[in-house]
């Protein structure tokens, strides 16, 4: 059958909070709304306009299973729950772009109480003053497992032992049940507020949500073709995103002066030299839009405006190319 051959693209995205709401309004800006036709409480939606792509609405770590079984195309997901679940990551995933939300760190925080201890390294003499003096391992709590053995091993400590937290984890050291802990943390605040403070070296993982593909899926030619619909609007939006279009009128506009604004403000003509009744299309990033204005100007140019830009469709698409090279 069809449906068994040639699947259509599913894409998993988070089905609540602030991560919901942060999926659905990346993918609005790209002009790719989410639709549930059956209702709010309904898992299972689709994309507005586009044929082929099934959104499956679940938990962040529902999605990491799903794409590492290949049941999903596509999913949004932190790179923490992506790096903690998969034990090869390379070989299952392939993470296509972040997203600008979801950021946080895993880290590795200690008691405040313990002022000598501010690197892995002073870690690793407490574990080892702790085995000769109480004859027990230095005590871990987490939910990331395999992120702090593969961390500890990478800085030399092993004489310790993990306790798989199961509530807050910040609350371990506190209630005796551990000494250290290694957790997610956004500003910090909780863990100063639980006596806490993160090793020099103890940020493991800077993480923040991402646009993941799998490499497991069964990629026929429906799933390519909605993922080429997806990744070309989504791309184009980021460089929309990017960008400033800057337009003026200038007398002379030649390839002298394309370079040198390309060399001072990284900047380009996306049409070309010839300026069609003598006014120029320049794209420069958005940081360097009004010292582009400024130079513009002294250099004898009018009326010149700069807007920003919703989407720039360009030939090349890196995540696509990305996509396309692993699959």
């Amino acid at each position: 059958m069809k449906g068994e051959l040639d699947p259509a693209l599913v894409l998993a995205v988070p089905s609540k909070g602030r991560l919901q709401e942060n999926a659905a309004a990346f993918f609005g800006r790209a002009g790719l709304g989410f639709v549930q036709p059956r209702g709010e409480r309904n898992y299972r939606g689709a994309i507005k306009g586009l044929g082929d792509i099934e959104i499956a609405f679940l938990s962040a770590s529902e999605i990491v299973a799903q794409l590492a079984s290949g049941a999903a195309h596509l999913g949004i997901t932190g790179e923490d729950l992506v790096r903690e679940q998969i034990a090869d990551v390379p070989g299952t995933v392939e993470l296509l772009t972040s997203l600008g939300f979801g950021q946080a760190n895993v880290v590795v925080a200690v008691p405040q109480a313990w002022i000598d201890v501010a690197r892995m390294a002073d870690l690793d003499d407490i574990a080892e003053d702790m085995r000769l003096r109480h004859g027990r391992k230095l005590r871990v709590a987490t939910k990331y497992i395999n992120l702090t053995r593969r961390f500890f091993a990478e800085n030399g400590v092993t004489d310790y032992r993990i306790v798989e937290s199961l509530g807050a984890t910040e609350g371990a050291p506190a209630a005796g049940t551990a000494e250290v802990i290694v957790d997610i943390t956004t500003t910090g605040s909780t863990l100063a507020a639980n006596a806490l403070k993160v090793l020099d070296d103890g940020v493991i993982l800077a993480s923040e949500a991402n646009l993941v593909a799998s490499l497991k899926a069964q990629w026929g030619p429906r799933a390519r073709k909605a993922a080429h619909a997806i990744l070309t609007r989504i791309a184009a939006e980021e460089v929309g995103r990017a960008v400033h279009e800057v337009r003026a009128r200038l007398d002379v506009v030649d390839q002298a002066l394309a370079d040198r604004l390309g060399r001072e403000h990284k900047a380009r003509l996306p049409f070309g030299l010839e300026a069609p009744g003598g006014i120029v299309t320049i794209y420069c990033p958005r940081a360097a839009g009004f010292a582009l204005v400024d130079d513009l100007r002294a250099l004898g140019a009018t009326d010149v405006t700069m807007r920003s830009l919703d989407y720039v469709f360009r030939q090349d698409n890196p995540l696509l190319d990305r996509l396309m090279a692993r699959i």
